[in-house]
Parts: structure tokens; C-alpha cells; sequence
């Protein structure tokens, strides 16, 4: 999972000067918008490159995807 922050990080909140939490509540209000790319409520196209890789890696990824879609406007390709 620290990988996954830090790409969170990395794509989602590029340019702050602080770190998000390290859980999913913290993911899930980045979504929201509002932590440096992405305005609140903005509509997106969030694409998660090599997803099957991180399917087999990462022990909560069933539920980061309901995560993400639960937010309307976030489009979200697996690839």
C-alpha cells in the first residue's frame, strides 16, 4: 500500500507541501477534490495503468475500486 500513496501523491495532490493520510479515508477525500489537481466535484478520467499487476498486489483493491466508484464524477479505466 505504500506504493499506492505514494502515486496518489505523486498524480493526485502534485505540488503540496504536505502528505495525505496513509488510509483509505484519506484516498477517498482526495477524490473528492480540492488537495491540488482537482477541483471539488471536478469530472475526471482516472486511469490506473498495470491495474492486473496491482490486483494480485495490493490486499484492498476491491475496495479501493468501490472506493473510487462511488464518486460520480470520476470515470475510471483499468488498464
Amino acid at each position: 500500500m505504500k506504493g499506492f500513496y505514494r502515486e496518489i501523491e505523486s498524480k493526485m495532490t502534485f505540488g503540496l507541501n504536505w502528505k495525505i493520510g496513509r488510509n483509505l479515508n484519506a484516498f477517498n477525500d482526495v477524490l473528492y477534490g480540492g488537495f491540488g489537481v482537482h477541483d471539488v466535484d471536478e469530472k475526471y478520467i482516472l486511469k490506473w495503468h498495470r491495474s492486473e499487476k496491482s490486483k494480485s498486489d495490493l490486499k484492498y483493491f476491491d475496495r479501493i475500486i468501490e472506493i473510487i466508484n462511488e464518486h460520480e464524477n470520476i470515470e475510471l479505466q483499468l488498464n
